[in-house]
Protein backbone atom coordinates (compact mmCIF):
# COMPACT_ATOMS: atom_id res chain seq x y z
CA UNK A 1 0.00 0.00 0.00
CA UNK A 2 1.34 3.52 -1.08
CA UNK A 3 0.95 6.86 -0.77
CA UNK A 4 -2.32 8.44 0.02
CA UNK A 5 -3.94 4.94 0.82
CA UNK A 6 -0.76 4.25 3.43
CA UNK A 7 -1.70 7.60 5.13
CA UNK A 8 -5.29 6.53 5.48
CA UNK A 9 -4.51 3.12 6.90
CA UNK A 10 -1.84 4.32 9.26
CA UNK A 11 -4.73 7.16 10.51
CA UNK A 12 -2.41 10.26 9.51
CA UNK A 13 -3.95 13.42 9.22
CA UNK A 14 -1.56 15.86 7.95
CA UNK A 15 0.02 16.17 4.48
CA UNK A 16 3.44 17.42 4.47
CA UNK A 17 2.61 19.65 7.47
CA UNK A 18 -0.44 20.52 6.47
CA UNK A 19 -3.53 19.65 7.77
CA UNK A 20 -5.98 17.49 5.03
CA UNK A 21 -8.94 18.92 6.29
CA UNK A 22 -10.37 22.31 6.56
CA UNK A 23 -10.57 22.40 10.49
CA UNK A 24 -8.39 23.45 13.27
CA UNK A 25 -7.14 20.82 16.27
CA UNK A 26 -8.24 20.65 19.88
CA UNK A 27 -4.30 21.89 20.58
CA UNK A 28 -4.76 24.82 18.04
CA UNK A 29 -8.44 25.29 19.80
CA UNK A 30 -6.38 25.36 23.10
CA UNK A 31 -3.42 27.57 22.03
CA UNK A 32 -5.56 30.19 20.87
CA UNK A 33 -4.51 29.48 17.11
CA UNK A 34 -8.01 30.36 16.22
CA UNK A 35 -8.28 33.69 17.93
CA UNK A 36 -9.04 37.01 15.83
CA UNK A 37 -6.22 38.42 15.48
CA UNK A 38 -7.25 41.95 17.00
CA UNK A 39 -6.74 39.72 20.61
CA UNK A 40 -3.29 38.29 19.65
CA UNK A 41 -2.39 42.39 19.01
CA UNK A 42 -4.46 43.44 22.05
CA UNK A 43 -2.10 41.35 24.22
CA UNK A 44 1.00 42.93 22.69
CA UNK A 45 -0.46 46.23 23.41
CA UNK A 46 -0.89 45.26 27.23
CA UNK A 47 2.42 43.64 27.47
CA UNK A 48 4.38 46.90 26.48
CA UNK A 49 2.41 48.66 29.01
CA UNK A 50 2.79 45.75 31.76
CA UNK A 51 -0.77 45.06 32.25
CA UNK A 52 -1.32 41.92 30.74
CA UNK A 53 -2.71 40.71 34.30
CA UNK A 54 -5.78 43.13 34.47
CA UNK A 55 -8.31 42.13 36.90
CA UNK A 56 -11.39 42.17 34.95
CA UNK A 57 -15.08 40.57 35.28
CA UNK A 58 -16.72 40.19 31.99
CA UNK A 59 -20.21 38.69 30.99
CA UNK A 60 -21.60 36.75 28.00
CA UNK A 61 -25.52 37.48 27.46
CA UNK A 62 -27.26 37.74 24.07
CA UNK A 63 -29.07 41.52 23.73
CA UNK A 64 -32.23 42.62 21.43
CA UNK A 65 -34.59 44.53 20.79
CA UNK A 66 -36.97 42.02 21.18
CA UNK A 67 -37.42 41.22 24.88
CA UNK A 68 -40.04 38.03 23.91
CA UNK A 69 -36.93 36.33 22.40
CA UNK A 70 -35.87 33.47 23.87
CA UNK A 71 -32.98 30.52 23.48
CA UNK A 72 -31.42 27.54 24.90
CA UNK A 73 -28.13 28.05 26.20
CA UNK A 74 -25.77 25.12 24.81
CA UNK A 75 -22.16 24.84 24.22
CA UNK A 76 -20.51 25.45 27.83
CA UNK A 77 -19.42 21.76 27.99
CA UNK A 78 -17.00 22.92 25.26
CA UNK A 79 -16.74 26.24 27.19
CA UNK A 80 -16.02 24.09 30.42
CA UNK A 81 -13.32 22.08 28.38
CA UNK A 82 -11.31 25.04 26.90
CA UNK A 83 -11.15 26.89 30.56
CA UNK A 84 -9.90 23.63 32.84
CA UNK A 85 -6.54 24.78 33.14
CA UNK A 86 -6.87 28.54 32.46
CA UNK A 87 -6.51 31.11 35.31
CA UNK A 88 -9.90 32.09 35.71
CA UNK A 89 -13.08 32.31 37.64
CA UNK A 90 -16.20 31.00 35.31
CA UNK A 91 -19.79 30.62 36.63
CA UNK A 92 -22.70 29.89 34.14
CA UNK A 93 -26.23 28.86 33.65
CA UNK A 94 -27.03 25.40 33.84
CA UNK A 95 -26.82 23.35 30.12
CA UNK A 96 -30.01 23.65 28.50
CA UNK A 97 -31.38 26.49 30.35
CA UNK A 98 -33.91 28.70 28.58
CA UNK A 99 -32.70 31.78 28.71
CA UNK A 100 -33.76 35.55 27.74
CA UNK A 101 -32.18 38.44 25.97
CA UNK A 102 -29.71 40.45 28.81
CA UNK A 103 -29.68 37.25 30.77
CA UNK A 104 -25.74 37.11 31.33
CA UNK A 105 -25.53 32.87 30.54
CA UNK A 106 -21.68 33.20 31.55
CA UNK A 107 -19.63 35.21 33.36
CA UNK A 108 -15.72 35.51 33.38
CA UNK A 109 -13.51 36.88 36.36
CA UNK A 110 -9.66 36.63 36.39
CA UNK A 111 -6.69 38.61 34.86
CA UNK A 112 -7.20 39.81 31.13
CA UNK A 113 -4.73 38.22 29.60
CA UNK A 114 -5.23 34.60 31.10
CA UNK A 115 -8.40 34.28 29.06
CA UNK A 116 -8.50 37.20 26.47
CA UNK A 117 -7.70 35.11 23.03
CA UNK A 118 -9.57 32.28 23.94
CA UNK A 119 -12.49 34.66 23.23
CA UNK A 120 -13.39 33.87 19.69
CA UNK A 121 -13.35 29.66 20.71
CA UNK A 122 -16.22 30.51 23.80
CA UNK A 123 -18.47 32.81 21.91
CA UNK A 124 -18.31 30.13 18.77
CA UNK A 125 -18.83 27.30 20.92
CA UNK A 126 -21.92 28.72 22.68
CA UNK A 127 -23.29 30.85 19.56
CA UNK A 128 -23.53 28.15 16.93
CA UNK A 129 -24.45 25.34 19.84
CA UNK A 130 -27.35 27.23 21.25
CA UNK A 131 -28.66 28.21 17.66
CA UNK A 132 -29.03 24.48 17.00
CA UNK A 133 -30.90 23.44 20.48
CA UNK A 134 -33.03 26.50 20.47
CA UNK A 135 -33.94 25.48 16.69
CA UNK A 136 -34.36 22.17 17.86
CA UNK A 137 -36.41 23.27 20.57
CA UNK A 138 -38.88 25.50 18.06
CA UNK A 139 -39.60 22.46 16.30
CA UNK A 140 -40.31 20.42 18.84
CA UNK A 141 -42.76 23.19 20.72
CA UNK A 142 -44.40 22.82 17.06
CA UNK A 143 -44.44 19.30 16.88
CA UNK A 144 -45.88 18.73 19.75
CA UNK A 145 -45.50 14.79 21.32
CA UNK A 146 -44.45 13.95 17.46
CA UNK A 147 -41.06 12.72 17.40
CA UNK A 148 -38.59 14.59 15.91
CA UNK A 149 -35.36 13.43 14.45
CA UNK A 150 -32.27 15.41 13.51
CA UNK A 151 -31.07 14.79 9.71
CA UNK A 152 -29.43 17.96 9.13
CA UNK A 153 -25.49 16.83 9.92
CA UNK A 154 -25.00 16.38 6.31
CA UNK A 155 -26.01 19.85 5.57
CA UNK A 156 -22.75 21.23 7.69
CA UNK A 157 -18.99 20.08 7.99
CA UNK A 158 -18.77 16.80 9.35
CA UNK A 159 -15.88 17.65 12.16
CA UNK A 160 -18.55 19.28 14.07
CA UNK A 161 -21.66 16.19 13.66
CA UNK A 162 -21.01 15.18 17.31
CA UNK A 163 -21.53 18.91 18.43
CA UNK A 164 -24.75 19.03 15.93
CA UNK A 165 -26.28 16.36 17.11
CA UNK A 166 -25.49 16.56 20.72
CA UNK A 167 -27.11 20.46 20.79
CA UNK A 168 -30.33 19.06 18.36
CA UNK A 169 -30.72 16.39 20.61
CA UNK A 170 -30.45 18.35 24.23
CA UNK A 171 -32.86 21.20 22.42
CA UNK A 172 -35.51 18.56 22.51
CA UNK A 173 -35.27 15.83 19.48
CA UNK A 174 -36.30 12.55 19.71
CA UNK A 175 -33.14 11.04 18.22
CA UNK A 176 -30.18 11.85 15.96
CA UNK A 177 -29.00 10.13 12.58
CA UNK A 178 -25.30 10.14 12.92
CA UNK A 179 -24.01 7.01 14.95
CA UNK A 180 -21.25 8.19 15.86
CA UNK A 181 -23.26 11.01 17.90
CA UNK A 182 -25.49 8.56 19.19
CA UNK A 183 -23.02 6.59 20.53
CA UNK A 184 -21.71 9.30 22.61
CA UNK A 185 -25.18 10.38 23.67
CA UNK A 186 -26.18 6.95 24.96
CA UNK A 187 -28.98 6.43 22.55
CA UNK A 188 -29.38 4.50 18.97
CA UNK A 189 -29.64 6.27 15.78
CA UNK A 190 -32.42 6.60 14.15
CA UNK A 191 -32.44 6.56 9.90
CA UNK A 192 -34.44 5.08 7.66
CA UNK A 193 -33.81 4.25 4.16
CA UNK A 194 -31.84 6.33 1.25
CA UNK A 195 -32.97 6.79 -2.51
CA UNK A 196 -29.85 5.19 -3.17
CA UNK A 197 -30.95 2.04 -1.97
CA UNK A 198 -34.52 2.11 -3.70
CA UNK A 199 -32.94 3.07 -7.09
CA UNK A 200 -29.95 -0.03 -7.29
CA UNK A 201 -33.06 -2.75 -5.88
CA UNK A 202 -35.61 -1.18 -8.42
CA UNK A 203 -38.47 -1.14 -6.67
CA UNK A 204 -40.40 0.09 -3.69
CA UNK A 205 -41.32 -3.39 -3.22
CA UNK A 206 -37.99 -5.34 -3.20
CA UNK A 207 -36.21 -2.29 -0.93
CA UNK A 208 -39.14 -2.57 1.75
CA UNK A 209 -38.55 -6.71 1.67
CA UNK A 210 -34.84 -6.45 1.73
CA UNK A 211 -34.79 -3.60 4.13
CA UNK A 212 -36.84 -6.20 6.42
CA UNK A 213 -34.59 -9.00 5.73
CA UNK A 214 -31.61 -7.66 6.65
CA UNK A 215 -31.91 -4.88 9.06
CA UNK A 216 -31.71 -5.76 12.92
CA UNK A 217 -35.72 -6.14 14.33
CA UNK A 218 -35.81 -4.00 16.77
CA UNK A 219 -35.01 -1.20 13.74
CA UNK A 220 -38.29 0.25 12.76
CA UNK A 221 -39.51 -0.68 9.48
CA UNK A 222 -40.11 2.77 7.81
CA UNK A 223 -39.79 2.68 4.29
CA UNK A 224 -39.30 5.82 1.83
CA UNK A 225 -42.25 5.83 -0.78
CA UNK A 226 -41.29 7.85 -2.94
CA UNK A 227 -38.29 7.29 -5.39
CA UNK A 228 -40.72 6.06 -8.02
CA UNK A 229 -44.50 5.91 -7.21
CA UNK A 230 -46.97 8.20 -6.56
CA UNK A 231 -47.08 8.40 -2.89
CA UNK A 232 -50.62 7.11 -2.40
CA UNK A 233 -49.45 4.20 -4.65
CA UNK A 234 -46.19 3.72 -2.94
CA UNK A 235 -47.65 3.79 0.26
CA UNK A 236 -49.39 0.75 -0.02
CA UNK A 237 -46.65 -0.89 -2.26
CA UNK A 238 -44.82 -0.98 0.98
CA UNK A 239 -47.41 -2.28 3.28
CA UNK A 240 -48.31 -4.68 0.93
CA UNK A 241 -44.66 -6.07 1.14
CA UNK A 242 -44.17 -6.03 4.81
CA UNK A 243 -47.51 -6.03 6.22
CA UNK A 244 -46.10 -7.84 9.42
CA UNK A 245 -43.47 -5.40 10.16
CA UNK A 246 -43.71 -1.83 8.68
CA UNK A 247 -44.19 0.49 11.34
CA UNK A 248 -44.57 3.91 8.86
CA UNK A 249 -44.11 5.40 5.29
CA UNK A 250 -41.78 8.55 5.01
CA UNK A 251 -42.14 10.88 2.29
CA UNK A 252 -39.51 12.89 0.77
CA UNK A 253 -41.36 13.84 -2.23
CA UNK A 254 -39.18 16.77 -4.09
CA UNK A 255 -40.73 20.57 -3.79
CA UNK A 256 -41.53 20.39 -7.79
CA UNK A 257 -43.87 17.31 -7.04
CA UNK A 258 -44.98 18.36 -3.90
CA UNK A 259 -48.32 20.76 -4.35
CA UNK A 260 -50.09 20.42 -1.19
CA UNK A 261 -48.11 18.63 0.90
CA UNK A 262 -50.57 18.20 3.61
CA UNK A 263 -53.30 17.25 1.07
CA UNK A 264 -50.74 14.51 -0.07
CA UNK A 265 -50.46 12.91 3.22
CA UNK A 266 -54.06 12.98 3.45
CA UNK A 267 -54.71 10.85 0.44
CA UNK A 268 -51.84 8.53 1.53
CA UNK A 269 -53.49 8.50 4.52
CA UNK A 270 -56.61 7.71 3.21
CA UNK A 271 -55.78 5.08 1.28
CA UNK A 272 -53.93 3.36 3.85
CA UNK A 273 -56.37 3.20 6.14
CA UNK A 274 -58.80 1.55 3.86
CA UNK A 275 -56.93 -0.81 3.05
CA UNK A 276 -56.37 -2.07 6.36
CA UNK A 277 -53.14 -0.38 7.09
CA UNK A 278 -54.38 2.08 10.26
CA UNK A 279 -51.23 1.18 12.23
CA UNK A 280 -48.84 2.87 9.90
CA UNK A 281 -47.63 6.02 10.32
CA UNK A 282 -46.63 8.94 8.10
CA UNK A 283 -42.81 10.24 8.20
CA UNK A 284 -42.27 13.20 6.79
CA UNK A 285 -38.83 15.03 5.76
CA UNK A 286 -37.14 16.94 3.09
CA UNK A 287 -37.46 21.26 4.04
CA UNK A 288 -39.06 20.31 6.99
CA UNK A 289 -39.13 23.52 9.27
CA UNK A 290 -41.09 24.60 12.04
CA UNK A 291 -44.30 26.32 10.22
CA UNK A 292 -44.04 23.26 7.61
CA UNK A 293 -44.63 21.19 11.26
CA UNK A 294 -47.72 23.06 12.07
CA UNK A 295 -48.92 22.90 8.59
CA UNK A 296 -48.58 19.09 8.47
CA UNK A 297 -49.42 18.64 12.02
CA UNK A 298 -53.19 17.24 11.29
CA UNK A 299 -52.19 14.57 9.15
CA UNK A 300 -48.33 13.74 9.89
CA UNK A 301 -46.99 11.11 12.87
CA UNK A 302 -43.48 12.36 12.68
CA UNK A 303 -40.67 14.40 11.06
CA UNK A 304 -36.99 14.65 9.99
CA UNK A 305 -35.77 17.56 10.07
CA UNK A 306 -32.32 18.74 8.53
CA UNK A 307 -31.44 22.50 7.71
CA UNK A 308 -33.55 24.06 9.97
CA UNK A 309 -32.17 22.60 13.18
CA UNK A 310 -28.58 21.88 12.01
CA UNK A 311 -27.85 25.15 10.08
CA UNK A 312 -30.30 27.60 12.60
CA UNK A 313 -29.59 30.96 13.24
CA UNK A 314 -26.93 31.30 15.94
CA UNK A 315 -27.52 33.06 19.26
CA UNK A 316 -25.62 36.37 18.69
CA UNK A 317 -23.78 36.28 21.84
CA UNK A 318 -21.58 38.89 22.89
CA UNK A 319 -18.21 38.93 25.55
CA UNK A 320 -18.67 41.84 27.14
CA UNK A 321 -16.23 43.85 30.16
CA UNK A 322 -18.12 44.93 33.26
CA UNK A 323 -15.47 45.64 35.37
CA UNK A 324 -11.86 46.40 35.40
CA UNK A 325 -9.54 46.43 38.43
CA UNK A 326 -12.70 46.18 40.69
CA UNK A 327 -14.55 49.27 39.16
CA UNK A 328 -17.42 49.41 36.73
CA UNK A 329 -16.56 49.95 33.18
CA UNK A 330 -19.01 48.76 30.40
CA UNK A 331 -19.09 49.90 26.82
CA UNK A 332 -21.88 52.45 25.74
CA UNK A 333 -25.39 50.34 24.96
CA UNK A 334 -24.10 47.47 27.56
CA UNK A 335 -25.13 47.38 31.18
CA UNK A 336 -21.77 47.57 33.59
CA UNK A 337 -20.75 46.21 36.60
CA UNK A 338 -20.99 42.29 38.72
CA UNK A 339 -24.27 40.96 38.16
CA UNK A 340 -26.72 38.11 39.63
CA UNK A 341 -29.19 35.96 37.78
CA UNK A 342 -31.89 34.91 40.20
CA UNK A 343 -34.53 32.49 40.39
CA UNK A 344 -37.29 33.84 42.51
CA UNK A 345 -39.93 31.85 44.77
CA UNK A 346 -42.57 32.31 42.02
CA UNK A 347 -40.20 31.00 39.33
CA UNK A 348 -39.89 34.27 37.68
CA UNK A 349 -36.03 35.67 36.78
CA UNK A 350 -34.18 38.96 37.94
CA UNK A 351 -30.89 40.38 36.35
CA UNK A 352 -29.47 42.30 39.69
CA UNK A 353 -26.49 43.95 40.17
CA UNK A 354 -24.26 41.74 42.78
CA UNK A 355 -24.44 44.59 45.21
CA UNK A 356 -28.15 44.43 45.64
CA UNK A 357 -29.66 42.36 48.07
CA UNK A 358 -31.01 38.73 47.69
CA UNK A 359 -34.77 38.38 48.04
CA UNK A 360 -35.78 35.65 50.44
CA UNK A 361 -36.32 32.57 48.94
CA UNK A 362 -33.91 33.00 45.65
CA UNK A 363 -31.30 31.33 44.33
CA UNK A 364 -28.12 32.79 41.64
CA UNK A 365 -28.90 30.35 38.34
CA UNK A 366 -25.25 31.21 37.55
CA UNK A 367 -23.18 28.72 39.97
CA UNK A 368 -19.39 27.43 39.25
CA UNK A 369 -18.77 25.96 35.88
CA UNK A 370 -15.78 23.93 37.10
CA UNK A 371 -18.52 22.32 39.54
CA UNK A 372 -20.51 21.90 36.77
CA UNK A 373 -18.46 19.56 34.47
CA UNK A 374 -16.17 18.18 37.00
CA UNK A 375 -18.33 14.88 35.64
CA UNK A 376 -19.87 14.47 32.03
CA UNK A 377 -22.99 14.96 32.05
CA UNK A 378 -26.16 13.10 31.08
CA UNK A 379 -27.61 14.62 28.06
CA UNK A 380 -30.35 12.68 28.51
CA UNK A 381 -31.17 14.05 30.97
CA UNK A 382 -30.61 18.22 30.15
CA UNK A 383 -33.16 17.25 27.16
CA UNK A 384 -35.74 15.75 29.69
CA UNK A 385 -35.28 19.46 31.59
CA UNK A 386 -35.20 21.30 28.10
CA UNK A 387 -38.43 19.71 27.31
CA UNK A 388 -39.68 20.42 30.95
CA UNK A 389 -39.05 24.30 30.57
CA UNK A 390 -40.84 24.12 27.41
CA UNK A 391 -43.97 22.67 28.74
CA UNK A 392 -44.37 24.84 31.44
CA UNK A 393 -42.90 28.26 29.81
CA UNK A 394 -44.58 30.78 27.50
CA UNK A 395 -42.54 30.35 24.77
CA UNK A 396 -44.06 31.91 21.19
CA UNK A 397 -42.89 30.46 18.14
Amino acid sequence: MHGEGAREARGDTEVDGLSRFNTASETEIRAAAVADVYFHRTMEVLRARDLENTPVHMEVAYKTSNEDDWFVAAGLDEVAGLLEKVEVEARAVPEGTICRPNEPILTLEGPYGAFAEHETAILGFLCQASGIATGAARCRLAAGDKPVISFGARRMHPSITPMIERAAYLGGCDGVAVELAAQRLGISASGTIPHALALILGSTAETARAFDEAVPKDVPRTILIDTFDDEKFGALIAARAIPDSISAVRLDTPGNRRGDFRDLMREVRWELDRNGFEHVKIFASGGIDVEYILHLNPVCDAYGVGGAIASAPMIDYSLDIVEVNGEDRSKRGKRGGKKRLLVLEDGTRRVVPTTSPIPAGANDLLQPLDEAYASPLNVSALRDRVISQLATGDYAL
